[in-house]
């Protein structure tokens, strides 16, 4: 049974090793807002926005809206068709217009890009290729657009299953050259500047301090689990050592006399029989 005071607890106060809640997000949200006011205007912007700052071009920030509003569209549009809803289809309709506004100016940001990076001749036809793809997912994002609007917004019958099926050509190939972009990105580093590895040689760094205490702790633990049981086997064994030296000293002590006692017979009995 879930007890209901710690789980409301926890998701106020937070727990575990990185903390968390809403009264932790709370702090930080008041303490980020308390920070804007302290800054100039000129500031404010990059303090808000700091990737957009700090990027080259914005064709990596405006790449995600088509791929999100294109793919929503297959979707709806799909089980529109099924469903029969022509409500949901005409839903549909508008994630398919804005994902063809977007993948144009996403097409002209990422022509902006290619002539503003610096990379080599491996890098090159990867991007060609990869221009090649948004160039043809824009062609057929306005085609369809066009068609859609043609027909009042919504395809019906044959000409419909030839819309989908074009439709599911222009995701295909989104993904393909989504593909060679994050080839480009995350095996070529176009457009990334290198990170320095820090000074004291870590490369991941848990921001809770007790985390990493504790998994310091813990491998501390494993190293000395041994060292300490092979002490306490020791020391057992040594304790049954000296057990074992005492009994048998305690049975020599009594054996020696018993031999004195049997020594001591004859005597009285030989003083005895003198008188």
């Amino acid at each position: 049974m879930i007890d209901v005071s710690n789980f409301l607890s926890f998701q106020v106060h937070g727990g575990g090793d990185h903390g968390g809640g809403v009264a932790d997000g709370v702090a930080h949200f008041l303490s980020f807002i308390e920070g804007l006011l302290s800054k100039e205007p000129a500031e404010i912007f990059p303090a808000i926005m700091p990737g957009l700052t700090g990027m080259h071009n914005i064709h990596p920030l405006l790449v995600h809206f088509p791929i999100a509003l294109l793919s929503i569209f297959l979707i709806l549009d799909i089980a529109g068709t099924l469903a029969r809803r022509t409500r949901w289809r005409e839903v549909a309709s508008w994630f398919l217009y804005l994902g063809t506004v977007a993948a144009g100016l996403t097409v002209i940001a990422g022509f902006i890009a290619a002539g503003s990076v610096a990379h080599g001749g491996n890098v090159h036809d990867i991007m060609e290729r990869h221009q090649q793809f948004g160039v043809a997912v824009l062609i057929l994002a306005v085609v369809l657009s066009v068609w859609r609007v043609a027909s009042g917004g919504v395809i019906r019958g044959a000409a419909n299953g030839l819309f989908l099926t074009l439709t599911g050509l222009l995701c295909g190939l989104m993904v393909l050259g989504a593909d060679l972009g994050g080839l480009m990105v995350y095996k070529y580093g176009v457009g990334v500047e290198a990170v320095k590895p820090p000074d004291d040689g870590h490369v991941h760094e848990h921001p809770n301090a007790d985390a990493g205490h504790g998994h310091a702790g813990d491998g501390l633990m494993t190293d000395h689990e041994p060292e300490e049981a092979g002490h306490v086997h020791e020391h057992e064994h040594t304790e049954e050592g000296r057990t074992h030296t005492h009994e048998h000293a305690e049975e020599d002590h009594v054996h020696d006399h018993e031999n004195t006692a049997h020594d001591h017979g004859p005597a009285e009995d030989a003083h005895d029989h003198a008188h």
